[in-house]
């Protein structure tokens, strides 16, 4: 009998989720009767059989099959000159400025940060002194042979470089990179245990700027399942939902890890799709998720910030995206990046400093309440004031002043 293979996450024991809702999509509260110690997150080989006996069993969350993963990537590079010495007073790039990081007591001390992503170049002059634990979800070498990790990563928590300021949370002394990325790709089966391994690894933060190839999987179904595009389209449609779906219980989880445990938030890019003012596409996964902060890119405008042409809509929280300056891997150089990929790591160094105040505050790291205030934090003040909630959410993200 033929078997197709299937991501499967449950629990051993029997749960009952309540679900409660903040009034944003991506900010769904859920409680559970019992902490979720006991989840299984799998991939297996199952007949037509087996995966509909799953499905009736009361412990299944999740099923879904692995659909290909890809980078968002930067809609724009741009190699720039680090300045050779450096100057008399650190100048912070206009993102860190815009989220006021430089305005706030807190660095990230004591907080740990998880970036899946690309991996990272571990001798970039932004990272020296850090603790960087690195695992290696590819068949490809453990370092970032594509530079867009390392961007990501110097946003979120890397030092300044030759006087420039890069890093939003900059005394985060230990960050989880999960390399799920390589040139030859990945799958959602990667990520899902690539978060399953941040959370069990102490993360407070988890930043994605991946997302899910629908395009690509049609493209395959098409070409090497010789199916034509009609149904081909319906069954990735199919898988697709199954794949939110996925990633929504996953989500569910690492927020009721604080429950019991240090709790965790996950940041995602919302994706480049968009091609303003012509047509705009709605948030793609993993981001689509209930629970996944869902992040959009802003950019430098006459009028104020303004969301980015490439930007999809329905995001949370909105962070600054276009012409972002961050460690170049490879060298010990700056580059610059356009892209929902680059608003991500502003927001998850933002809710790094947001996770050192609540630390600070109650002795621990709490979930829903980390959540509720990163998007509470949003402001429209600099913004365009044609800028529209769809688009931006509740506004840039803010960094807590004291």
């Amino acid at each position: 009998m033929s078997t197709e293979k299937y991501i499967i996450l449950r629990s051993r024991e029997i749960s009952s989720p309540t679900r409660g809702d903040m009034g944003t999509r991506g900010a769904g509260v859920n409680t559970f009767s019992r902490p979720p110690a006991t989840i299984k997150l799998e991939e297996a080989d199952l007949t037509k059989r087996e995966r509909n006996d799953l499905r009736r069993d009361p412990r299944t969350r999740a099923i879904a099959m692995p659909m290909p993963l890809k980078l968002i990537a930067p809609v724009r590079r741009q190699a720039t000159d680090t300045p050779p010495s450096p100057p008399l007073d650190t100048t912070a790039t206009w993102g860190v400025k815009a989220v006021r990081a430089p305005e706030s007591r807190f660095d990230g001390t004591g907080i740990s940060v998880a970036v899946l992503d690309t991996g990272i170049d571990p001798h970039h002059p932004a990272f020296a002194g850090m603790a960087l634990v690195q695992q290696n979800f590819t068949t490809e070498e453990p370092n970032d042979l594509n530079g867009h990790g390392t961007h990501c990563a110097g946003t979120i928590f890397g030092q300044d470089v030759n006087g420039t300021r890069i890093g939003i949370a900059r005394n985060i002394e230990r960050a989880l990179i999960g390399k799920v990325l390589g040139e030859g790709g990945g799958t959602s089966a990667t990520l899902a245990k690539a978060i399953q391994w941040a959370l069990h690894e102490g993360a407070h933060v988890i930043s994605m700027s991946v997302g899910i190839d629908f395009p690509g999987y049609v493209d395959w179904l098409v070409q090497q399942e010789n199916m034509n595009v009609n149904p081909a389209t319906s069954m990735a449609l199919e898988e697709y939902r199954a794949n939110v779906n996925l990633f929504t219980e996953l989500a569910r989880f690492v927020q009721a890890y604080s429950t019991f445990g240090q709790g965790a938030i996950i940041v995602a890019a919302s994706g480049n799709e968009s091609n303003r003012p012509k047509y705009e596409i709605s948030v793609a996964p993993p981001a689509a998720g209930t629970g996944i902060i869902a992040v959009g890119a802003l950019g430098e405008s006459d009028k104020g910030l303004k969301i980015a042409e490439f930007s999809n809509n329905q995001a949370d929280i909105s962070a600054p995206g276009v012409d972002i300056l961050s460690a170049e891997a490879g060298s010990d150089k700056l580059t610059s990046m356009d892209g929902t990929s680059m608003a991500t790591p502003h927001a998850a160094g933002v809710a790094a400093l947001w996770a050192q105040r609540q630390l600070e505050m109650t002795g621990r790291v709490e979930s829903q309440s980390l959540m509720a205030q990163l998007i509470a934090s949003g402001t429209y003040a600099a913004l365009d004031p044609d800028s529209e909630e769809d688009d931006v959410g509740t506004g840039i993200v803010q960094a807590p002043l004291n």
